[in-house]
């Protein structure tokens, strides 16, 4: 990865079809998993999504693998695929983009009200 490829995101853009030719390799239900996958780690994403991907790759290897042993996604994932998510993304209680927005609108607003109050 080179440096323009870093700040145009075109590294991402690429990794992210080669995810989206695989997936359509899928049978349909782990195809349909894959979309709520996708949907609730999006969540756990910093600005670029870049902590991410590697992530994305495991799920998606997780999803091949079961589905060439001829697994359901039930018996794999279960019912709470927000749940499996949010352990792959860091455990129960993993900070979202929106944990870390409020914690900085906190400490900003926590600055402003010192400077007022001194």
């Amino acid at each position: 990865m080179n440096f323009w490829e870093t700040v145009t995101g075109s590294d991402l853009t690429r990794e992210w079809k080669e995810f989206e030719t695989r997936a359509r390799k899928l049978p349909a239900d782990h195809q349909a998993a894959w979309e709520e996958i996708k949907g609730h780690l999006v969540l756990y994403s910093d600005f670029t999504g870049r902590n991410l991907m590697p992530i994305f790759d495991s799920a998606l290897g997780l999803l091949e693998e079961t589905a060439a042993d001829g697994q359901s996604v039930h018996e794999v994932l279960g019912d709470d695929i927000a749940g499996f998510c949010a352990a792959l993304a860091g455990g129960k209680g993993g900070r979202t983009y929106r944990d870390r927005w409020r914690e900085q609108l906190n400490r900003n607003v926590a600055r402003k009200l010192g400077r007022l109050g001194g």
